[in-house]
């Protein structure tokens, strides 16, 4: 068994979620890219959320509930601050810059109400909203430093409060940059701006600057109250600095100390306790973390928490300790109370999390069920678990419970580390060892020398020494079910006995629903009925274990015939494989075969000397010897599993595998991390583009290969897939299969050299044997295959083949055909199952979804893509245009829908992230201009020139085309887009380009062929910058303007030239009349006369010409004024 690495007896505590907020987020419809979630509020009662759109969700969180909703036609939501010393008061700040603070009137059970709308830092962006601690007033920042304070009068208040007050708003101060941060403590308001820290004694009107060094940048600071038991001493402040430091200050404002956390933040990162996914602890130290600490929040006693864009941050400044950190990404915004921190993210998402002991943790998630996770997280903390504290917290009968309810066929090494830690905490010669005991739903037997039959359970955890009878054991187990306590939900009230009807009342009571009739799903079983499936197990147990025994006198014969019974009968009552991530993570494999001999110990040699030989660098450089070496381990590999594949007593030994040790076998396949396994995977990017060179070498014998190989290759393709290993494979075997199974693929080593297919000198494949042998591969040991690593080698080397993609999305189709997803296709519409996969996720990148967005493009076609928006980066437009390869013009609907999804500024970003490889940009660029585009007849003439206007026409993806072009490329990249721009017509781009290749000359002509003025002088326009310029433009719109103007069809509004109707179209007057403007009139007219062109200018353009002269005339005459009053001013004040 590996060695885990064990978080050190220092960190005690965790960051742990227990509920998912996201199906509360699908239900108040803030999941959409049109609305979501902009900031975030909390306090004992309620969980504010404001939104895009203008709306604040108020939620109660006993239960999740949706109690209100306040509207605001001020614009979005930007702040949102919560009264936490009467919740009856909530204040929002909009984009607008208005706050608005709303009484709820909750107690009185009417309808909220707006009771006051202060415009004090309209037309400005507020940054920061803070509540005084025992007053009605808000504290309001904003961007460019101004705090203000309103003063809020209610009837709560009585009559006296009821006087007229003439200012309500009260400007506090003025700071010199933005506001970071604001806090209010005691009567003293702490305001933390870019460059430094202010406190502000609001009664007696006082402002102290904190410390004497500034900064530059976002720098929180919060107070920090003392304890109840603190006597007489003050509250501290503290205020973040560059480099991972905090100052610690005094209530007066004089900075005490400087606490340093950048060596101590070396250490590695505790992970988060989520249902998503397991724990993982590196146990390495990486470097020292140089962070600025944006805002500072207290959190509950003795500890501070920040936040940055890698992580969350628990601090004991006191006592200048790291209590953790944990890697969360892409936080905007946090909101705490006590010890719970609502984390909302940059995408909308928001995540609860919450701060406790390790052992309380691991007791949460014992009463809610969760048993896999809390043995992990027990295994984990095991140093903290073993504390006296912890133990009085977490006795050893929970722990023991905890290892019953863990499924011994499936996870022996956690409970192998789980008996490991109670052994920790309880010798082995203690008078409890005796009764360490475990409650399971599998039992064994083994045949002693003797012949003895011994039946192994671990239900009654018979021993040597304790020989108890079935009934005896069962009182024992009915007893240990009555002692087991119950707990409430909430872990700050611990009851030590709870009665039957309190535990119905709290189980009703933690039962509860949202609204919108969504159950969530992290809601725990009532007590009651875990208690009561215990209770039930224990009693199958005894019936089984009975029947057990008796079938030990049976003949071997009868007995082998009952053993296949039970086997079909195992086989009929498997549970269907739900296609979901979320369960992949929390499904164990299972095995329902007996345990065998080692008769993998040959496949387990030639691996282990594989990847030994593939570390070499000599090896691991060339190809050729990668792909020797791996066809030298295939051969075991066929021998165990592929020799055998294609006849009947195989196929009939596959059909007995359990469908949950299918299921949990390949998902650890999915879940794989390609970084995890040797150092080949650094190698895999140059060797992949060696291999597809290779490939494109052949491409001039593809129909002649397919002849020939046709006859021979095409037979093994009859047979199905093989989604499941034909016996139980250790998971740290079968990831290093995995690995040289994937690799296989990838080198195109698709056999260990029997001469079922010829290869050329080098190694290479001809392209009909290669896909073919793909396919036929994929189908073999489709359960040995990295289905992510195989996806993208598929779109990488085999982009001419759909065939090899086809035989992808079959084993895929194969593998999910009982979820629920691919039931649904058959009855439910498309909005249900996309609500099912939507609710299914996160997906991650996991394959599954790709094969369900397969199954509803078949079955609804180009409407289905669209909605496929929202799973994105799980589905990547490269899957999409695999899927509707047949039709492009569906790939650019939703790749064009995709992109329009964003907003305007992060659409480029966008796209550059998705143009993976960089080849693909000319693909999609042909794609756009020939799809819904202008017929190229009216675009471009017979001699390849523009048609005069035809930049006009409307090109249905002309945003995509535009964005494609804009982004940063290549020079040869550039050539080949405006190549493509001009044989389509699309003249916009083909402009853009020619500037960005320096083409001047080129842009003028095909300029004064679209014969659009506003081409030269709007805001993307291409002026001349030279005399050169203007005189070959000049002669350009005299060559061109007869034809242009009397000749031909016309697009737009063109008429014939020297009409006053006409000023944008391209004619010597109107370019003569750009010249003047850009040069002016005098340095304008000497050129015309040397170009010879003074004779076509009408009187027009000589009216224009005094006027540009009296302008300017004009112009100089007000500067000179100016410039002799400021020359006055300056000596009268130097007199």
């Amino acid at each position: 068994m590996a060695s885990v690495p064990i978080v050190p007896d220092s960190y005690n505590h965790v960051l742990a979620e227990f509920e998912c907020l996201d199906p509360l987020l699908s239900a108040l419809r803030l999941d959409s890219s049109r609305l979501k979630c902009t900031c975030i509020s909390v306090s004992k009662r309620w969980l504010a959320l404001g939104s895009s759109g203008g709306g604040l969700n108020l939620i109660q969180k006993d239960g999740w509930k949706q109690r209100l909703f306040l509207t605001h036609k001020e614009g979005a939501i930007s702040r949102v601050a919560c009264c936490v010393h009467d919740e009856d008061y909530v204040a929002v700040a909009t984009s607008q810059g208005l706050v608005v603070v709303w009484e709820l009137n909750q107690e009185r059970r009417g309808k909220p109400e707006r009771i006051y709308v202060s415009s004090e830092h309209k037309g400005r962006k507020v940054t920061a909203l803070c509540w005084d601690t025992a007053a009605l007033r808000v504290f309001v920042g904003d961007h460019v430093g101004k705090v203000s304070a309103i003063k809020i009068n209610t009837s709560k208040q009585g009559k006296a409060a009821a006087t007229f007050v003439m200012f309500p708003v009260q400007i506090i101060t003025t700071v010199d940059s933005r506001v970071v941060q604001l806090d209010y403590l005691d009567g003293r308001l702490l305001i933390s701006s870019l460059t430094r820290t202010y406190l502000c004694d609001t009664e007696r009107e006082k402002f102290w600057k904190i410390g004497n060094k500034e900064r530059d940048g976002e720098f929180g600071a919060c107070f920090f109250p003392v304890g109840k038991n603190s006597g007489t001493q003050q509250p501290l402040i503290y205020c973040a600095r560059p480099g991972s430091r905090m100052w610690e200050v005094n209530f007066g404002g004089e900075v005490q100390s400087t606490h340093q956390f950048k060596q101590l933040l070396s250490s590695p990162p505790l992970p988060v306790v989520t249902l998503r996914q397991d724990p993982h602890y590196t146990g390495s130290s990486g470097s020292p973390q140089s962070l600025s600490f944006a805002k500072l929040l207290y959190l509950t006693e003795h500890c501070v928490m920040t936040w940055t864009e890698r992580g969350i941050y628990v601090f004991l400044p006191q006592s200048v300790q790291v209590l953790l950190w944990s890697e969360v990404k892409d936080i905007q915004d946090v909101a705490v109370y006590k010890s719970e921190l609502f984390c909302l993210h940059t995408n909308g998402r928001v995540v609860h999390l919450s701060l406790l002991l390790v052992d309380r943790c691991v007791e949460r998630l014992i009463r809610r069920g969760f048993w896999t996770l809390a043995a992990r997280v027990s295994c984990l903390f095991q140093n903290s678990i073993i504390s006296c504290r912890a133990r009085k917290n977490l006795p050893l009968d929970k722990l023991e419970h905890l290892k019953s309810q863990l499924d011994a066929s499936t996870q022996q090494d956690l409970i192998t580390q789980l008996e490991e830690l109670i052994s920790k905490l309880e010798p082995l010669d203690s008078a409890c060892s005796s009764r360490r005991s475990s409650i399971s739903s599998h039992e064994s037997f083994s045949v002693l020398d003797s012949g003895i039959y011994r039946v192994i359970s671990r239900r009654g955890s018979q021993s040597d020494e304790d020989s108890c009878s079935l009934h005896s054991q069962t009182f024992s187990e009915d007893e240990r079910l009555k002692e087991f306590p119950a707990h409430q939900e909430d872990e700050q009230v611990e009851l030590d006995n709870v009665s039957h009807a309190s535990v119905t009342v709290e189980a009703d009571r933690n039962e509860t629903f949202l609204p919108f009739s969504i159950p969530l799903s992290f809601r725990s079983p009532s007590p009651l009925v875990s208690l009561q499936a215990v209770k039930e197990s224990v009693s199958s147990f005894v019936r089984k274990t009975t029947e057990k025994i008796g079938t030990l006198h049976i003949s071997p014969d009868t007995r082998g015939r009952q053993e296949a019974k039970d086997d079909e009968q195992l086989q009929e009552l498997t549970v269907n494989l739900v296609a979901s991530p979320q369960e992949e993570k929390e499904l164990e494999p299972q095995s329902c075969q007996l345990p065998e001999e080692d008769h993998l110990r040959d496949l387990k040699a030639a691996t282990a000397d594989a990847i030994a030989k593939l570390q070499d660098p000599l090896v691991l450089l060339e190809p050729q010897c990668m792909r020797r070496v791996l066809q030298e381990w295939l051969v075991y590999l066929e021998e165990k599993f592929g020799s055998k594949e294609h006849s009947a007593s195989s196929l009939k030994k596959s059909e007995t595998v359990c469908a949950e040790e299918q299921r949990a076998v390949l998902e650890g396949n999915l879940q794989l991390d390609p970084t995890d396994g040797d150092s080949v995977d650094k190698e895999q990017s140059s060797i992949l583009e060696d291999c597809t060179e290779k490939e494109n070498t052949d491409e001039t014998c593809v129909s002649k290969t397919m002849s020939e190989n046709s006859t021979g290759l095409e037979g093994p393709l009859d047979h199905g897939f093989q989604v499941s290993p034909p016996c139980v494979i250790e998971p740290d075997v079968q990831k290093d299969l995995v690995e040289l199974t994937t690799l296989c693929f990838e080198l195109c080593v698709f056999s260990c050299g029997n001469g079922e297919a010829e290869e050329s000198s080098d190694g290479s494949l001809p392209l009909a044997a290669s896909w073919t042998l793909a396919c036929r591969f994929m189908q073999s040991y489709f359960f040995l295959l990295d289905l992510k690593r195989l996806k993208q080698c598929i779109i990488t080397m085999y982009a001419t083949s759909p065939s090899v993609w086809e035989t992808y999305i079959a084993g895929l189709k194969e593998l999910t055909c009982h979820s629920p997803v691919a039931s649904a296709m058959e009855n439910e519409d498309m909005l249900k199952i996309l609500k099912q996969l939507h609710e299914l996720g996160p997906w991650d990148d996991s394959p599954l979804l790709l094969v369900h967005a397969q199954r509803l493009y078949e079955k609804f076609g180009e409407t289905a893509l669209r909605p496929l928006i929202k799973f994105h980066p799980s589905i990547l437009p490269s899957d999409i245009k695999q899927l509707c390869r047949n039709d492009p013009a569906h790939f650019l609907a939703y790749l064009d829908s995709l992109v329009k999804s964003k907003p305007e500024d992060k659409r480029s970003s966008l796209l550059r992230s998705l143009l993976q490889p960089e080849s693909v940009r000319l693909d999609w660029l042909c794609l756009a201009v020939s799809h819904d585009a202008p017929q190229r007849a009216n675009t471009v003439d017979a001699e390849g020139n523009p048609r005069p206007r035809s930049h006009l026409f409307t090109w249905g993806y002309s945003q995509l085309i535009l964005l494609l072009i804009k982004l940063p490329a290549d020079f040869v990249t550039k050539e080949k887009m405006a190549d493509i721009c001009k044989s389509h017509g699309f003249w916009p781009g083909y402009l853009f380009l020619c500037l960005e290749l320096d083409r001047r000359i080129e842009a003028f002509t095909i300029t004064a062929h679209l014969d659009d003025l506003s081409l030269l002088n709007g805001e993307d326009g291409c002026i001349p910058e030279t005399v050169e310029e203007w005189k070959f433009l000049l002669h350009l719109a005299q060559n061109h303007s007869a034809a242009f103007h009397h000749h031909g069809p016309q697009n737009g509004n063109a008429v014939s030239n020297g009409s006053l109707s006409c000023p944008d179209c391209i004619t010597v007057e109107n370019v003569a009349l750009l010249l003047a403007k850009a040069i002016g009139p005098n340095r304008a007219l000497p050129l015309l006369q040397e170009c010879g062109l003074t004779l076509e200018l009408s009187e027009r353009f000589t009216g224009v010409c005094e006027i540009l002269k009296i302008a300017e005339t004009r112009q100089r005459a007000l500067i000179q004024s100016m410039l002799e009053r400021c020359d006055r001013f300056l000596w009268s004040q130097q007199a």
